[in-house]
């Protein structure tokens, strides 16, 4: 690619890639469904909002189901794709509850969806709880203004913009680098959600 540097944040890519820049995502599937599980005192009934199926997303999934798989009381129910779109999610949401009125928490892929997933758990006035990735801004809000939405594992957008800034340069300027560099995701519930921003 003639002397051209080509760096991928967030998603993979096909074609000729230099590197990729990007969460652990499955640790953020991984720490939502610990801390979910452990919430729920090992016990319930939950659903999973997928999304689109690229890599990051099937990471997210596949921690969630590892970390839920540690608790034997724990079922997943019901898995239903959001498409990662708030309005779709809402809707997707509301017909798994009236599914599963008796469900305990929805694991969303995605914040948004997990802001659609809220909309319709509040419009039925059950007892669900949506745990997220993501770390966006309403998401933060909405855990830090009710009890409801419980959860996000936290992506840091600007480090890894930042970082695959810097990899790019080191690369153009000689340096061997890694073809994948991971960035580490945080938990983010009521206790640390104020101090908290991308």
């Amino acid at each position: 690619t003639a002397g051209i540097i080509v760096v991928t944040v967030d998603a993979q890519a096909n074609g000729p890639v230099d590197m990729f820049v990007g969460s652990r995502n499955y640790d953020a599937g991984y720490l939502a469904g610990e801390y979910m599980a452990q919430e729920l005192n090992g016990q319930g009934r939950v659903a999973i909002l997928d999304g689109i199926p690229v890599v990051p997303i099937l990471e997210r999934v596949a921690g969630f189901r590892d970390a839920v798989a540690n608790y034997p009381g724990i079922s997943i129910v019901d898995i239903q794709n959001g498409h990662q779109e708030r309005a779709y999610a809402m809707t997707v949401v509301e017909n798994m509850l009236q599914a599963n009125p008796d469900l305990d928490a929805i694991f969303s892929v995605n914040d948004t969806g997990s802001l659609g997933a809220l909309a319709a758990i509040e419009g039925s006035g059950l007892d669900v709880y949506p745990y997220s990735v993501d770390g966006h801004p309403e998401a933060i809000e909405a855990i830090l203004g009710g009890d409801i939405f419980r959860a996000t594992s936290a992506q840091f957008p600007r480090d890894q913009v930042r970082i695959g800034f810097g990899m790019a340069l080191a690369k153009y300027w000689g340096a061997n680098v890694p073809a994948e560099i991971p960035v580490d995701v945080m938990l983010i519930d009521k206790t640390n959600a104020s101090t908290f921003s991308w």
